[in-house]
Formats: structure tokens, sequence, C-alpha cells
């Protein structure tokens, strides 16, 4: 018998097909083990040992595939064609040699760029070993990322409370948003005026030709720079005579985009679908695993991890076929078109990405669901667009001068020829108003007339950049070189589940957290979060990759640098980095004012005529805000990202909402450290008693709220009515877990903050009752979604509505659903691996600290028991023992 191993529990299902009898296919779904999340798991000290450590949940699978290995007398590792892939298959083989599980076995390692029949046996047919190369690449990359987190991170906690934590990559790409954030908040607009008018020839049509020539001087962008200049060149253009000075027509051409890469296919999917780059991977790979067709389960991309342009020669053939077949010959280039790869390591530049057959229309496909159409028909249309003819255009140049050769406008355009590879496929555009040139212009003579009609001068400014999308931020990672295909899902989603960013209309906005986050690195830890460094430590990965660096050697190199650093500023003092941070976020936090006072200065210290208030930049357990430094006399907070969102920054500091009726007092909106809250009244000089407060339930919008509803907040807790039964009054109110209905000291949860107001008795009493009855029973979780049986198990996986948020269930694995997921977008192929990551967590030994803290109780009773029979006996010697004291003394 022969083993085969792949990740994935669906492909081992389709190998098994292919290879038939005398073949076992078994799934490790994916890394069966991985360095444990604790100090100590890579030592540097002793030659970069790795502690490696087998998951709970790939323990099982392990022993399964150990025992069928052990009754096998070949063993083949087929895991993906990628340094990942390579990585799956060195732990198996590590793990299965520990487990005895190898004597006498052949290994092979055989790799598959599309899970089709001839690939398939293609591959088989010819094994090879596994690439130490590639694998050390892998050692030196995992190696690097756990000593920077778990190096990076402890240091971010004691210096930055709040902080989660911080990695290698994404580190550099939350700078690259932040620096573009700070782009745009300093950005000064500039005025601009442009001239255009309508012109006509002869019997021509009109077109539009812009001013390109005033005063016998050459129009630039800003040369018209104010309305008296612009008013002045309209005048110009209005009493002006014209005639055609030149017709310039030149034949152009526009070549085919290559096939995709994973981050050429994120960028198109982020635009023409509003994929992230998250969702893009987890279709392209349900693509690459295939669906059925005529009873066999058939992979119907390549592989969608890779950084190569290349396509197989097989394939070219039949993309050309395709073209003609659909289009007609005229649309197939003479020659086959062959795109080279900017891929700098030639044994990770994979084939591109495509489809496994173009004979497989998109309209002619059943079976896929609609994110898995959209995507598949996006890469079969660019593959063939790859293979079509260019097209042929026809670029026209106008040029109209006046009588005196002062004055000149021109008019430019665009005439398709012959539509070519347009026929099929246009790349989307980043800016998607940017003008694509396609004005058709009339044909024109030489020394003609021209009429001039309809002039306008129209008004501009200057746009600061854009904030990144998805597509733009994966561009510019590959053009910087940081980060590879494989990692770039798993860095923007790692950016949004810490909070560091967040989304508005798919940009990226830094969040403050992240930008104090990133203001520290830069401040103390410069090297590690720039450009050229980031990217050379790729290149270097590369070049062990290739065989051509060594890895420790790299690491050491690594080490002794960045150890170093962190060991610099160990000893600085939290109130030390806050005013570096002050310093270096200055411009941002603290805006100079228009009348030249203290930018810094504490309004309501400043109102209240209070000496010395300074405000600062303050951490705490939700992020960063600013406060005053005469707390606790002066209360003043506000939120940092107030800046960020071009407002006024004193404008979000308290506010006042109104009065309150009953006692008079003023009721505030004020934001602290743990949010937003109201507050009736002010804390009297000298007095201990803290005003009323009530924080902001979490489903109200702070920008929604006034005096009413903060007057409805601060009258909790409400009193519902008298019990029946003891006459107990039953209250209403808003605690620590959420809303909830309180008689004696039985608590009910409530399932809003409406409930709160609007709840009456006899339902008050149904839930006090229930809650009395069952007093650990917690309300079951609904099913949002049914997504199917486990491929392993056979029991149903659900997605889950939970008291803290959606999660997906599979037995007793509850795996929480990240930040932004939707969850009716949620596959069983996405669940299946976050219930796989959940369960590698080790599990917490509830039971083992149980019985410890049980056993450290009966410890100390028997300690106490002990210390009573001493004391009992030493009653009768007190004198002596202080008799003996004395003469020791």
């Amino acid at each position: 018998m022969q083993v085969v191993i792949v990740e994935s529990p669906s492909k081992a299902k389709t190998i098994n097909k292919y290879l038939g009898s005398g073949f076992k296919v078994l799934a490790s779904y994916g890394h069966i083990r991985d360095l444990p999340s604790k100090d100590g798991s890579v030592k540097p000290d002793n030659d970069f040992e790795m502690v490696w450590e087998l998951d709970a949940g790939s323990k099982k699978r392990v022993n399964d595939i150990a025992a069928a290995v052990k009754q096998a007398d070949r063993l083949v590792l087929a895991t993906d064609p990628d340094r990942e892939g390579e990585a799956i298959s060195w732990h198996l083989l590590e793990t299965l040699a520990q487990k005895k599980a190898l004597k006498d076995v052949r290994i092979d390692r055989v790799a598959f760029n599309a899970i089709t029949k001839k690939a398939v046996q293609e591959a088989m047919a010819h094994p090879r070993q596994i690439d130490e190369d590639l694998v050390e690449a892998y050692l030196a990359r995992r190696a690097l990322d756990y000593l920077v987190g778990f190096t990076l991170s402890p240091v971010l906690w004691r210096k930055l409370p709040g902080s989660r934590s911080a990695g290698r990559v994404q580190s550099v790409a939350l700078r690259i948003i932040c620096d573009r954030e700070l782009e745009i908040e300093t950005f000064i607009p500039q005025e601009y005026w442009s001239v255009k008018a309508q012109a006509v020839s002869g019997d021509s049509a009109p077109f539009e030709a812009r001013l390109t020539l005033h005063e016998g001087e050459k129009v630039q962008k800003f040369t018209l720079g104010d309305e008296t200049s612009a008013m002045a060149a309209k005048q110009a253009v209005e009493g002006s005579t014209f005639n055609v000075d030149a017709v310039e027509a030149k034949p152009g051409r526009r070549n085919p985009p290559p096939p995709f890469t994973t981050s050429t296919l994120q960028q198109e999917a982020a635009r023409k679908l509003g994929f992230n780059a998250q969702r893009t991977m987890r279709t392209a790979q349900s693509l690459y695993e295939g669906i059925d067709i005529g009873g066999e389960t058939t992979g119907l991309i390549t592989y969608m991890r890779t950084d190569g342009v290349d396509m197989a020669p097989e394939a070219i053939s039949d993309a050309r076929k395709a073209v003609g077949s659909q289009f007609g010959d005229k649309y197939v280039p003479e020659s086959a078109r062959v795109y080279k790869s900017k891929a700098k390591n030639a044994q990770e530049a994979h084939e591109c990405i495509r489809p496994t057959a173009f004979s497989r229309a998109p309209k002619d496909l059943r079976g896929l669901n609609d994110d898995e159409f959209k995507l598949y028909e996006l890469i079969w249309k660019r593959a063939i667009a790859s293979q079509m003819e260019s097209a042929r255009l026809e670029n026209t140049t106008i040029d109209l001068l006046s009588s005196d050769k002062k004055t000149g406008l021109r008019a430019t355009g665009s005439v398709i020829l012959f539509d070519g590879f347009l026929a099929l496929y246009e790349e989307g555009q980043d800016d998607p108003q940017a003008e694509d040139g396609s004005v058709v212009l009339p044909k024109l003579s030489t020394g003609a007339g021209a009429n001039i009609s309809d002039v306008k001068a129209d008004q501009h400014f200057t746009q600061p950049p854009p904030r990144f999308s998805e597509a733009s931020l994966v561009k510019r990672l590959e053009e910087l070189g940081i980060g590879r295909p494989s990692t770039y899902a798993s860095i923007l989603t790692t950016l949004r589940d810490r909070g560091y960013v967040n989304m508005d209309r798919n940009r990226f906005i830094p969040d403050s957290k992240g930008r104090i986050v990133t203001a520290f690195l830069e401040n103390y830890f410069k090297k590690y979060v720039e450009y050229d460094f980031t990217a050379d430590l790729e290149e270097t990965l590369d070049e062990i990759s290739a065989g051509e660096a060594d890895w420790k050697t790299f690491l050491k190199n690594f080490w002794s640098e960045f150890h170093a650093a962190v060991e610099d500023i160990g000893e600085l003092r939290i109130s030390e980095v806050l005013d570096a941070l002050n310093e270096s976020l200055g411009p941002l936090i603290f805006p100079k004012k228009e009348d030249g006072s203290d930018p810094r200065a504490c309004p309501t210290c400043d109102t209240e005529k209070r000496d010395g208030g300074q405000l600062s930049l303050k951490t705490g357990r939700y992020g960063a805000f600013i406060g005053c430094s005469n707390y606790p006399d002066c209360n003043y907070t506000r939120q940092l990202s107030a800046i960020a969102d071009g407002e006024d920054p004193e404008a979000n500091g308290d506010k006042l909402l109104g009065s309150d009726p009953e006692t008079g007092l003023d009721v505030w909106l004020k934001v602290g450290r743990f949010g937003p809250y109201f507050q009736l009244g002010e804390q009297e000089k000298g007095s201990k008693e803290k005003p009323k407060r009530a924080g902001l339930p979490k489903t109200w919008d702070v920008n929604d709220v006034n005096l009413e509803k903060a007057l409805m907040l601060l009258s909790l807790p409400r009193e519902v009515g008298a019990h029946p039964e003891d006459g107990e009054m039953i209250e209403a109110g808003l605690g620590r877990y959420g809303p909830f209905v309180k008689h004696g000291k039985i608590y009910a949860n409530l399932q809003n903050i409406d409930e709160v107001f609007e709840i009456g008795l006899n339902r008050a009493v149904t839930l006090i009752a229930e809650k009395k009855a069952n007093p650990r029973r917690r309300q079951a979780a609904k099913a949002l979604k049914e997504l199917g049986e486990h491929p392993e198990t056979g029991d149903p996986v659900n997605v889950m509505d939970g008291r803290y948020g959606p999660y997906v269930k599979h037995q007793k694995t509850n795996a929480t659903l990240p930040n932004g997921t939707d969850p009716e977008t949620v596959t069983l192929e996405r669940a299946l691996e976050l219930i796989a990551a959940k369960e590698k967590k080790p599990a917490r030994k509830k039971a083992a600290k149980k019985k410890a803290a049980k056993k450290k109780t009966t410890k100390k009773k028997a300690a106490k028991k002990t210390t009573a029979k001493k004391t009992t006996k030493k009653k009768t010697t007190k004198k002596k023992t202080a008799a003996t004291k004395k003469a020791a003394n």
C-alpha cells in the first residue's frame, strides 16, 4: 500500500479517486505543529534551536497517519508546491521519524500545480526529495517572525499599555498606512485654473480643446494660479481668431496584461468584485480544489499562491485555440505570447494562475456559488486575454493657434481601430474616475479656420493622495518587496483584528492605537520598520531558498543587532516614552491655533483659571487618549482620533448637552480612557463624592446622542414594579455584562438596552423566575447558518449567534469569527480553517487548576492546624523564650 499526504480533506478525496486502489490519501489539515506561543520556543543562545509542539487537534490525525504509514511500503508527501507546502512535508517527516513509523518505507515528495487527473499522475511518476533549501528558508522566516514578535510585543505592553502586539511585516504595512494618513493631514491644497472651449472647423462636429499657450508661453498646471489670471486667459481666447495649426495622427498599440499572480489577482478582485484579500484567497482555494464535473471532482484553476506569470506550453496552445474558436483567427497573434516572471527566486516562481482547461467557459459550469463563479470568470478572461492580439489605436492631436500666435488650444483623443483583447477583458483602475482618453476627433485639414465658442475657466484644487484600498496596499507592498504572495491576506487581516486600522468605504484608516505603535517603533526601532530593511530581509530569505545563503548566519546577524536595540530601551520609563511621542506626534495631536496661543494648553484649566494645565498623550487599557497634566483636579480628556477625522480637537473634549430639569445640574458628554460616557454635574472641590456617570452602550452612536438619551441612562436603575410574591422592587439597569433585570440578588439578562426602558412587570417576573429555576443555564445560542458536515467526523458545522458575537461550532469546539466578518459570507471551508486553528491552541487545564487550588487549600488548612497546636504548646514556655532572647542579646 502507498500512503499519500495532502493538506485538505476535500483534496484527499479527489486525489484518492484519481489514484485508485493501492493508495490511501490522508489529510494533514495544514501545519501539524508550530512554535508554542510562549517565551523560549526559539533559543538564540543554543544555535537557534526551535521547540516544536503538536497541537491538540493534530495529535489524532498524526497518529492515524503514523498507523497507516507503518502498514505501507511507500510514503508520498504531496503538499502544496511552495515554501509552506515544503515545510508541512518536512514537519510530517520529522514527526513520523520520532514515532518510528518510517522503517523500511520509501519516502517521496511530489508537487503538482493543478488538481487534475493528468497533473496528479504526472507528478506521481516524477517524484523528488524534500528541498532542504526551501525548508531552511521557512525555518529562517518562522524564527525571524517569532523573535521579533515575542521580543518586541512585551516591550509594547510595558511601555504602551493598551497596545496589542507587533510583527515584523505587519508593523511595516501599518507604517505605510500611517505615513499615507500623515500625508493627507499635512496636505495643503493648491489652487489652479484651466481654460477650455468648444471648437468647430468648417462642417466638422464640435470638439473640446484646452488652453496650452498663453501670451506666447506654454501653459503648465499652475500657470493660471488665481481667478485674475484665469479670466485674462479666457478673454484672450474669446478675443482671438484661430486656425488649425497642426493635425497629428499616430498609430498606437495596447498589449494585454499578463495572466494573474497572487498579488495581481487580489488587486483585480478588489477593484472589480469588491473582494478583500482573504475572501479572494478563500474562494481561489475552493476553485483549486475543484468541483464535481461528470462524477469526478476536478480542480478548475492552477495553484493560487504564485509570483510567476509564465504559462505551460500546452496551456498556451489551449488558450490560443479557445481564442480562435470564440473570436476568430484575427484575434490570435502570429506567435504565442511569453511573459517573464520578475520573481528573484526561481524555485518558487510557479506557473501563473490560470484555468486548468480553457474549454471550460464560466457560463458552461454548474455547481459554483456566486463568489466562485465571479472569481473563476475573472481568472478565465484574464488568462485567455493574455494570449490575444493587441488592440490597435489611432492617437490624434489637433493644435489650434491664434493669428497673433500668442494663444493656443489643443485637443487630444484616440480611436480604437481594432479592439483585440479589449473585446474580452480590460484591466481595472485604482481610480475609477480616471479618464481613458477615448475621445473621437473629427478629420481636419491644416490651415483651416476654427470657430471658438463656450469658453470656460474652471477652478481646481490639488487633492491629497487617496487612502489605501486593499488593492492599492497590496500593490504598494509588492512594489517595495515587502511580504510575499502567500502573506498579503494574513497581513491585512492581522491589522484589522488587532484594531490598529479601521475600514471606511474599503479604505484603510489608522486607529489611534496603530498610530501610537507606529510612532513608538519609528522612535525606538526605526531601522526595523524601514521599507528597504524589510525588503532586504525578504531578499535574503529568497537567497536562502535558492541555496545562496546560510540561514543560521542570517539569524545571528539579525539577532545580535535587534536584541541590543531592545536592551537599550529596557530601562526607559513610560513617561519618557510618552514625552518622545508627544514630540514626534505634536503636529498631529496638538495642531497650531489660529490665535497663536499654546496648542497644548488645557481648555478646561484655561476656563477655570487653573495654572499649569498642559495636554499630553496618555495611554490606557483601551488605547491612547489626550489628558490634562492637572489630573485628578482636571478631568479633561479627548480622543486622539478626533484630529484624524478633521474635527476641532477641543470640540471632542467635554460637550455640554443641557441641564437636568429635576436637579438643575449640567449634563455632559465626556470621552475617557474607556470610551464616551455621560456625567451629571461636576465633582466639587474637596469632595470625595464623584458625580453620577453612565457609559455609552455599544449599540448607540456617539453622534446621535442628545440630552434625552443621556437623562434616560443617568436615571438608571429603573424601578419596574414590586414583585407579587414578596413586594420587593424589581429594577432594570445596565451593568458590566449588559442590560439586566434584578430582584434581590438574582440578575436576568435582557436582549438589548431598549428593553431596560420598555420591559413591564409581567415579563420581568417571568425572566426572574426562569433564572431562579435555572441559575447556571444560559439562553441557547441560535444557529445563524448551517454550513454542512465536518468531512472527518460527519457532525454538523454551524455559524452560531453567541453572547459575545458570532462564532463557528463543531462538536465542543467554538471558534470566534474575526472582526468585521459577515456571518452570512462564511463558507464550510473557512469554518474548518477556524476550527482547526482553534484546536491547535492548547486547552486550558481547568481540572488541573482546580486540583492544584484544592491541594493548596488543603495545605493551608493543615498549616493552620499545625500553627494552632504550636501556639498552644508555646504558651507555657513564653517567659522562658523571652528570657532566653534577653540573654542572647
